[in-house]
């Protein structure tokens, strides 16, 4: 791959990412079948991660945990750790900032590189991969995968793909090879179309990524607006973004958060609770943020997904805020005026709009500032002694869930 006329994008993917951070952890399993799943007594028995061992057992990510072990009663389920999986993650940025300074972390488990201006220090692409591969494996026990590519997204394609089934686990595509490989594959596989808009497609006679590609950019348009010109470029590789080491250092557009309940919330008195409690966790976060938001959203969903029940909703206050009492009034009040009374099983508060908090205005007719000064001495007290250090009375309901989700990260057991 020429060094001046292009640019050099990899994407770094981790195996079966939490397995195997577990198995470097436990030495023990090494020869074992292992997944991580969630609790099993609160009804979130779900695979999170399976080694590839379990997986040669027909074990799949996001199956129910009987399932597994319907099909390897001898596999070893430990529970999620997310600070620890956190932790790795960090790791990993670390070694891949060692050889350039533009990494671009995409989820926990997958980064982007740009390593064009790193070629003169380090050697060509492949050299640069085998070593991130050699290093990570070092100090971490995961292995990861390498895409290559002068693009994001062909990059992401070319790990997915192909790194992720070729003896090594890298593979170069430069997009000019793209008719002659991507474009061959059929058009569920390529990145951003899932199975609903796999159906779409092929109602329009396309089938591969080239019979995408090659499509009338108006064809699609007309169909999907900007997203039939997203679907199309990404077809044809087509992606001038940078890997930006700030992209999730930009503002916020919103700050949420959902809650999966472990049963069936049937009546308003047990609703309210984690209403209250969600309320609580977006408004501290807000005021972590330093800002406020202009619209609060509230939702719900039933048990049931193949006949889903609940809704979802948002309105605009009065001033912005980031004050838990107000966020909750107004949740509070969309949610009675659109429940429809049925069994909820998620729920979700979120703020949008969002504008810094020193635009707030003080007025002499309320007591905003001495509520928002409250919520900033409780907000260190949590900070500094944890989470159930100081709580609402109503956390102590048996419908509360304050208590339980001050063990986990995003809903997984630390």
């Amino acid at each position: 791959m020429p060094r001046q006329d292009r640019r050099v994008i990899m994407l770094a993917d981790c195996q079966s990412f939490y397995a195997s951070v577990e198995k470097s952890a436990h030495p023990e399993y090494k020869d074992r079948p292992l997944v991580v799943a969630g609790d099993p007594a609160r009804r979130s028995g779900i695979i999170l991660a399976a080694c590839p061992l379990a997986k040669s057992y027909g074990i799949t990510t996001a199956e129910r945990l009987g399932e597994a072990l319907a099909k390897c009663p001898d596999v070893v389920v430990i529970r999620p750790r997310m600070a620890e999986y956190i932790r790795v993650s960090l790791h990993i940025t670390r070694i891949l900032q060692s050889y350039t300074d533009l990494v671009e972390p995409y989820s926990i488990d997958e980064q982007f590189l740009d390593v064009t201006g790193s070629l003169d220090l380090f050697g060509s692409p492949e050299t640069i991969a085998r070593s991130i591969q050699s290093k990570v494996m070092e100090e971490t026990g995961v292995y990861i995968r390498i895409g290559i590519s002068d693009t994001k997204v062909v990059s992401k394609m070319a790990c997915d793909l192909y790194a992720k089934k070729v003896p090594g686990g890298i593979y170069t595509l430069p997009r000019k090879d793209m008719p002659s490989t991507i474009w061959e594959k059929p058009v569920r596989d390529m990145f951003m179309v899932g199975s609903r808009m796999a159906q779409h497609l092929y109602k329009m006679g396309v089938h591969t990524i080239g019979d995408l590609a090659n499509t009338p950019l108006s064809r699609l348009k007309e169909r999907w607006g900007i997203n039939g010109e997203v679907l199309w470029r990404i077809a044809r590789g087509i992606d001038d973004s940078p890997v930006k080491p700030g992209t999730y250092t930009h503002q916020q557009q919103g700050i949420g958060h959902q809650m999966t309940l472990p049963r069936d919330y049937e009546t308003w008195e047990e609703i309210k609770v984690v209403l209250l409690e969600l309320a609580e966790l977006v408004s501290r976060r807000s005021r972590d943020k330093s800002l406020m938001g202009h619209v609060v959203s509230v939702g719900c969903r039933g048990q049931d997904y193949d006949r889903p029940t609940g809704f979802s909703r948002q309105m605009k206050v009065n001033e912005p805020t980031n004050i838990t009492d107000e966020v909750y009034d107004a949740a509070a009040a969309l949610f009675l005026r659109h429940w429809d009374g049925l069994p909820i099983r998620r729920i979700h508060v979120s703020l949008s709009g969002l504008v810094p908090d020193s635009e707030v205005q003080l007025s002499w007719f309320d007591d905003r500032e001495r509520k928002r000064e409250l919520e900033r001495a409780t907000d260190d007290i949590k900070r500094k002694f944890g989470d159930t250090a100081i709580m609402r009375a109503s956390s102590l309901c048996s419908s509360a869930q304050a208590q339980d989700r001050s063990h986990k990260i995003g809903g997984h057991y630390k």
